[in-house]
């Protein structure tokens, strides 16, 4: 549906900003056209000054220049956000390829932007993007965008009414065997050893994206149940309790990683993915 919707989009917007380029060369035509009757009949007659004196020609072709600028803008932002629906649908991709995962986040990130943007009188959500360097990973595409949709709308929910500063923060990296058993450290300040996530990919290195917020968190009984089908905090008529469920399926069942979550009341909520490098 999604790559159905951006094809139907890119057709009018493609025919849109193709002919604004011929507009402007035409409007420029006609502009060096009434430049020249200017030059050749300096005093106009009457009715012809009154007329350029009622439309303020010197205005209307300043803001004319104005106006073409910002519908090619708006045309070419338009077809950016095109390509990223077609990029995160990857509709024509169902089977495991190898992708750029970042490239799936940040396509995430902007279909999600206008949740991110300021709102009465909040500032706009701040998105740091910790990115290490990743190898292509071999997935289902479309079917990981969907996990990343999922996870960052519900940081964004988590932080939608809260007071600033409102912060999502992305990590990156490849993490082995080894070294991820070891590493205690994750971007909450946890205390109960417990909730470290601790790494044990079967072939060695894995893949770990971490989407964190800096909301007010979840107490344990809830963080128990937030893979449960049908399970939601949010209010009726807000949310399915499907998003995480099918996350946690896909990336458990599809790629073999695991999804894990960790929380402190008052300090926010870190959502973990590792997938296993093939």
């Amino acid at each position: 549906m999604v790559a159905g919707i951006a094809h139907e989009i890119n057709n009018p917007v493609s025919f849109i900003s193709g002919n604004l380029t011929h507009a402007r060369r035409y409007f420029q035509d006609l502009l060096d056209l009434v430049q020249i009757y200017q030059k050749t009949y300096p005093e106009p007659k009457p009715y012809i000054q009154q007329l350029i004196d009622e439309i303020d020609l010197n205005f209307l072709v300043d803001d004319w220049l104005k106006l073409m600028d910002s519908m090619q803008v708006g045309a070419q932002r338009i077809k950016e956000f095109v390509l990223s629906l077609r990029n995160f649908s990857r509709l024509n991709e169902e089977d495991l390829k190898s992708v750029d995962i970042h490239e799936g986040i940040d396509n995430s990130l902007l279909i999600l932007q206008h949740r991110l943007k300021s709102k009465d009188d909040l500032d706009a959500i701040q998105v740091i993007k910790d990115y290490g360097q990743l190898p292509q990973v071999t997935c289902y595409a479309s079917q990981l965008n969907q996990v990343f949709m999922n996870l960052l709308s519900n940081a964004i929910d988590a932080l939608e009414n809260q007071p600033e500063p409102r912060v999502i923060t992305i990590r990156t990296q490849v993490s082995s065997k080894s070294n991820a058993q070891n590493s205690k450290q994750t971007t909450l300040n946890c205390t109960n050893t417990n909730q470290y996530l601790k790494i044990n990919s079967q072939n060695g290195e894995s893949i770990i994206i971490k989407i964190a917020d800096n909301g007010i968190g979840m107490s344990q009984d809830i963080q128990q149940k937030i893979f449960d089908p049908f399970f939601t905090t949010k209010p009726v008529g807000s949310g399915t309790g499907l998003g995480l469920s099918i996350s946690h399926q896909i990336i458990v069942e599809k790629h073999k990683g695991k999804l894990s979550c960790l929380s402190v009341l008052g300090q926010g909520t870190e959502f973990i993915i590792e997938i296993p490098l093939i």
